[in-house]
């Protein structure tokens, strides 16, 4: 197993941006956000590797800079916007997010295209600087549901961040217990607990090679992500839940 890099090898100053690089990552090698040619997230060599490949997602980076500019935090990979974009909580549950939406929808509006023409002031009401608004608000998918569900859910459920515990492991393969989305014709909501089995690394790469039963983690396009904080796993769910119990206000 080839590994990636890992927090051992990170200083502080280059934290926010090996977070950015780790969770960016599987959308990106999927073809979905950010550059074709972004190696750097597979195994940035310094922070100002992530940082050129990071201005290019044009749904994330938005985010991060209108988060630094409302905060006051100088660097739009600062370690706090980043945790705080992917996880929910933190720094950017300071702020008012119906400023924060306002701000963000001045930037991304302009350059939506007609799938997008529900990026108006409407969104408003939901609004939140992090990544679960950016999937189920800002994202098209949620309003696919009660046409032909199954694929609008995969993705809606691949996308956002999932949290989930580690039973097992055997060899290369682990297996994590946790919440899918699930979708009534209704509303959204999470299903009970169950058991999955998700790969340690993909292609030689991994993030967690010494991942065990009993870790936390976080998982993104079935990617095994980041191990989690029991206060980062508080933050994730409560933001999920607070997207899901707004969406759903929506779609009603």
């Amino acid at each position: 197993m080839r590994t990636v890099l890992t927090e051992n090898n990170t200083t502080t100053s280059t934290a926010g941006a090996w977070m950015f690089a780790r969770y960016a990552y599987a959308p990106n090698r999927l073809g979905y956000c950010g550059p074709s040619d972004a190696t750097a997230l597979a195994c940035p060599a310094t922070g100002e590797d992530v940082r050129a490949v990071a201005t290019r997602f044009s749904g994330a980076w938005p985010y991060l800079r209108v988060l630094a500019r409302l905060t006051g935090i100088e660097d739009p990979l600062d370690h706090r916007l980043v945790e705080s974009y992917w996880l929910g909580g933190g720094v950017a549950a300071e702020i008012d997010p119906r400023e924060f939406g306002a701000e963000l929808l001045a930037v991304i509006g302009p350059q939506a295209g007609h799938y997008w023409t529900h990026l108006t002031t409407d969104l408003l009401d939901e609004s939140v600087g992090d990544h679960s608004f950016h999937v189920f608000g800002v994202y098209p998918w949620s309003r696919l549901l009660s046409r032909c569900p199954e694929q609008p859910l995969l993705v809606l459920d691949s996308c956002r961040i999932r949290w989930g515990t580690v039973v097992s492991r055997r060899g290369d393969e682990i297996r994590v217990r946790s919440r899918r989305l699930t979708w009534d014709g209704t509303e959204l909501g999470l299903g009970e607990p169950a058991v999955e089995r998700v790969g340690v690394s993909v292609d030689g790469l991994s993030f967690l090679p010494d991942v065990a039963p009993g870790d936390q983690v976080a998982l993104h396009w079935d990617w095994l992500t980041d191990r989690l904080s029991d206060d980062q796993v508080d933050a994730l769910e409560t933001s999920t839940w607070r997207q899901l119990e707004a969406t759903n206000r929506r779609l009603r």
